[in-house]
């Protein structure tokens, strides 16, 4: 009696398990994921945080604005919100496009080879190493969020609802399968793992400028705030900062205006909001939330598509053409 053969979705689910324990397997590759979110986050806390605060104080000072114990925790709470939201963006990124060396390792290696010539759908294959990438990158999002979360707590500077959770965590959901989309069409067309580090050793250094993860966008060349426009990140990293932000930024606001009545207080949060790079803005618009949302979501369509054209480079077969050439050659 023949044995049934096994459904597409269960080869799908099979193979994103597959390529689940092969990036887990490997320690090395595994911790360098997991340390690269952590690494930029202590350099925050170490290096650039008193750089931040001082740019604030400046603020203060200029306005003639007395500071309190209570102003500088809402202010501390603004400066680190606005820099660990930036990380998680950057990180939804670089991890993601990490996760692709399971795919550039199985072309290189020959893996697809095997695939190929087994009764597997390439619809199957394509979409395990998406769902796969897809995974890796919200694990480590989420991992890095909850340590966002407990240095808030323990700075005293937890301020966010279950509500607010709840918003970042979606939109960290949202940003993780922009960046995934993203990374796989871009790493699909990749055939070597050398190529491939090259592009992760470039790509991550940029890619946190480019994206207003590390300094406001309005501080870059007007040419390079055009670009950034269409890139999905801009606009995950803005939503993501709205996200973090805006209990924190009605608290300070409710707090300069109705117990210290400072008479500069709305002038204060102007240009700290401005500071901040709180709103983008592209061709002389200024791009709110919803508009920033509906721009991922034209990108997210946009990549989907093309990661549909190209998926063929996804699951491709090195050397089996030129192979095929060789013995063809041979016969005649």
């Amino acid at each position: 009696m023949q044995n049934k053969p096994a459904s597409s979705l269960t080869v799908f689910f099979e193979l994103t398990r597959r390529h689940l324990l092969v990036f887990f397997k490997n320690k090395i590759r595994l911790l360098y994921t997991l340390l690269v979110p952590v690494i930029i986050f202590a350099v925050y806390i170490f290096f650039l945080r008193g750089l931040e605060l001082s740019t604030v104080e400046s603020t203060l000072y200029r306005l003639n604005i007395e500071p309190t114990d209570e102003l500088n925790r809402y202010v501390g709470t603004l400066v680190d919100s606005w820099m660990l939201s930036g990380i998680a963006a950057l990180s939804s990124i670089t991890v993601s496009l990490q996760s692709n060396n399971v795919f550039v390792e199985d072309k290189q290696n020959g893996v697809n080879r095997d695939f190929a010539s087994s009764p597997i759908r390439r619809g199957a294959l394509i979409g395990s190493y998406v769902v796969f990438n897809f995974l890796v990158t919200l694990l480590v999002c989420v991992i890095y969020l909850a340590i966002c979360l407990l240095y808030l707590a323990c700075m005293g500077e937890f301020l966010l609802g279950f509500g607010d959770f709840i918003t970042i965590f979606g939109i960290m959901l949202y940003a993780t399968v922009s960046s995934t989309l993203m990374t796989v069409f871009l790493c699909s067309f990749i055939k070597t793992e050398g190529t491939m580090a090259s592009l992760v050793a470039v790509f991550s250094t940029a890619v946190g400028f480019l994206i207003g993860a590390y300094m406001p966008l309005g501080m870059l060349p007007g040419w390079v705030q055009t670009l950034c426009a269409f890139i999905p990140g801009t606009y995950a990293c803005a939503l993501l900062r709205y996200s973090f932000m805006a209990t924190p930024l009605a608290g300070l606001s409710s707090y300069v205006t109705d117990v210290l009545q400072i008479p500069n207080g709305q002038q204060f949060l102007a240009d700290l909001t401005g500071s901040f790079g709180y709103d983008l803005e592209f061709f002389s618009v200024t791009v709110g939330p919803g508009f920033q949302a509906l721009a991922l979501t034209v990108f997210n369509l946009i990549f989907l598509v093309l990661n549909i054209f190209s998926g063929k480079e996804l699951a491709a077969v090195l050397g089996g053409a030129r192979k095929k050439r060789k013995k063809d050659k041979k016969t005649v």
